[in-house]
């Protein structure tokens, strides 16, 4: 098996010598957010954790995410929290870039290294500390699951992105897979996250125009990506939000494979507005 690169952030501030040269945009149909633009001073701080910040990649708002909360979390060795979650009704994936962590889940131990993955559901009893000698940092996706009369709840699992084989796109020779970590026809769950592969070449050939929001953080490689009428560079460490509907494509030039960690909705009724009074 290939191996597999996962880009963490740097520490620190930009020196006061350089220039802004940077591909920030944010648009009402796609915002992409490079990795330059994740620097010390815009990193938060949550109650009941420790030795933890985090960067806040996306989050519910008027004109940008609508489903869903990406934190990017640096934890220092010993660091992490009791009680990570403080609202109801919330399920989460935690996916780890680099260190070593200690997630227990409902009371059952897991350690999680690089390439790991955990879906918490909502309702799950979770703890989470670093157990390494070193910084760890993970990806902590957010989304409230939508209960649906009659349809359990899924079950919370661990696994890790190098026990699995990406799916070949079809027609695509392998040149475009994506790593699932959830079967697609399991409609209890109302998110996905995955891995979606280029390798150099790889392409996207069309618009690619559905009702999913996305949210996309780029682990490894660069590529050229179309956002609604615009064509983008993007590279590791870079992250995009992409609106429901907006069209999209990609070109991945190489040298290197191009991946990126890929949150979507999924499974779900369009939920329709009640009728007006009057009418």
């Amino acid at each position: 098996m290939a191996q597999r690169s996962y880009h963490t952030l740097p520490a620190g501030l930009p020196p006061q010598t350089q220039l802004l040269t940077d591909r920030a945009m944010f648009t009402t149909a796609y915002a992409v957010i490079p990795k330059g633009t994740f620097s010390d001073i815009v990193t938060s701080y949550l109650p009941f954790w420790n030795g933890a910040r985090f960067w806040v990649m996306a989050r519910p708002l008027s004109g940008f995410a609508e489903t869903f909360s990406h934190y990017i979390a640096e934890i220092e060795p010993g660091g992490g929290s009791h009680r990570p979650e403080t609202e109801t009704g919330v399920e989460a994936v935690l996916f780890v870039t680099s260190g070593m962590l200690d997630i227990k889940i409902n009371g059952k131990p897991f350690l999680v290294e690089q390439g790991g993955y955990a879906f918490l559901p909502p309702g799950a009893e979770w703890t989470l500390k670093n157990a390494g000698p070193s910084q760890a940092q993970f990806h902590w996706i957010r989304k409230r699951y939508q209960m649906v009369d009659g349809l359990e709840v899924p079950e919370a699992f661990v696994t890790n992105e190098n026990q699995l084989e990406p799916v070949a796109m079809p027609d695509t020779n392998g040149a475009w897979s994506t790593t699932r970590f959830v079967d697609p026809r399991d409609v209890r769950h109302d998110m996905h996250v995955n891995i979606v592969t280029f390798q150099p070449g790889g392409v996207i050939p069309f618009a690619e125009t559905h009702v999913m929001e996305h949210g996309l953080y780029v682990l490894e490689g660069k590529a050229v990506y179309r956002l609604n009428q615009d064509w983008v560079e993007v590279e590791a460490g870079d992250y995009m939000w992409l609106r429901a509907f907006c069209p999209q494509a990609c070109y991945a030039g190489g040298p290197g494979p191009f991946r990126y960690l890929l949150y979507k909705d999924v499974n779900r009724h369009m939920s329709l507005p009640k009728s007006f009074s009057g009418t």
